[in-house]
């Protein structure tokens, strides 16, 4: 399958499956295929009893992958999350026991309520698909994904992310409350109807075929210029004491394709950039200590840069209404 349009109807399947469980939350479901798609993570961001879990695991089921799940807490060891070596009393010799990142999707549930040690044992599986335990090298399974959820820092008992392990997440995502319509959806939904199951709409044949076609998605080179001017706009930005990274204009760009083959497209439209620069970009922008007592924030420089940086002339077409029904920004 390498038609983009027959890739979207299989993506579009595995999106109308999560929204069966999970009412309200379609941009953030579209943001979780960006990541599966693109071969990054995603930080989902709300408060407590949002369904940040339940639509991870929906999901996963959804998407056909195996699934584990780690609760963070403060007395989390490294070891927890990776797995240890320990002695086999019937063979008499040492055993390695896998820990939970041996899957394909892993769930680390509240992560920042974990000390930054903790955090860091996901750095190397991340960014290298392994982790090494002993001095031992292991390969993580393929497709490897991690979905962090998190909670703001201002709810007790929690911790800041390191710089470090923000930028191991291509996307972050954030889930507030539904509107008032939906919110009435979603209790209609538990209080009248049976609970609904999730069947899987992908499997690995379909979905690795979809990651190959991301990669083939054509991308302009005003559209790349485009993406490298966003980039550095944030960095020339006066309140910004640290800006866009060479890993986050290369997910930028990663990201812009594979919205476009969510699309049913084979090349990468400006739109697609402007989509996707907030979710890539706002938890790795730092503010000097003056902007944020001026009341600037992330997304404002952003803002700035997106605003700055003149759009490079393309078709004005789009295809489908999905299009226009995840064109927000953040």
């Amino acid at each position: 399958m390498t038609d983009p349009a027959a890739i979207a109807k299989s993506l579009e399947r595995a999106r109308a499956e999560i929204a069966r469980v999970v009412v309200g939350y379609d941009d953030v479901a579209t943001d979780l295929l960006v990541g599966l798609l693109a071969n990054g993570h995603v930080l989902l961001e709300g408060v407590p009893g949002i369904a940040k879990t339940t639509l991870a695991k929906t999901f996963a089921t959804a998407s056909g992958l195996t699934f584990k799940r780690v609760q963070f807490t403060q007395d989390l060891l490294p070891a927890d999350i990776t797995g240890h070596y320990y002695f086999d009393q019937k063979t008499e010799d040492f055993a390695m026991r896998r820990g939970p990142v041996f899957t394909n999707l892993l769930l680390a549930d509240e992560i920042n309520r974990a000390p930054p040690k903790t955090q860091s044992a996901l750095l190397e599986a991340m960014e290298e698909r392994q982790v090494t335990i002993e001095g031992r090298t292991f390969p993580l399974e393929s497709p490897f994904m991690v979905i962090a959820t998190m909670n703001p820092v201002d709810v007790e008992g929690v911790y800041k992310l390191p710089e470090a392990q923000l930028d191991r997440f291509m996307i972050r995502t954030r889930m507030g409350y539904l509107d008032p319509e939906r919110e009435r959806q979603m209790l209609e939904a538990k209080a009248f109807a049976a609970p609904r199951t999730v069947s899987p709409a992908l499997d690995d044949k379909t979905l690795k075929a979809a990651q190959a076609a991301v990669q083939a998605v054509h991308v302009e080179r005003d559209v790349v210029a485009y993406v490298q001017g966003v980039a550095r706009a944030t960095r020339d930005h006066p309140g910004v004491t640290l800006g866009a990274s060479p890993r986050a204009m290369e997910q930028m760009m990663q990201a812009a394709r594979a919205i476009a083959l969510l699309d049913g497209r084979g090349h990468v439209l400006p739109d697609d950039v402007k989509y996707v620069a907030p979710r890539v970009l706002n938890h790795r922008i730092i503010l000097h200590v003056d902007a944020e007592i001026e009341g600037k924030t992330p997304e404002s420089a952003v803002a700035d840069a997106l605003a700055k940086v003149e759009v490079p002339k393309g078709p004005p077409a789009r295809s489908a209404a999905f299009s226009v029904a995840r064109r927000d920004t953040r």
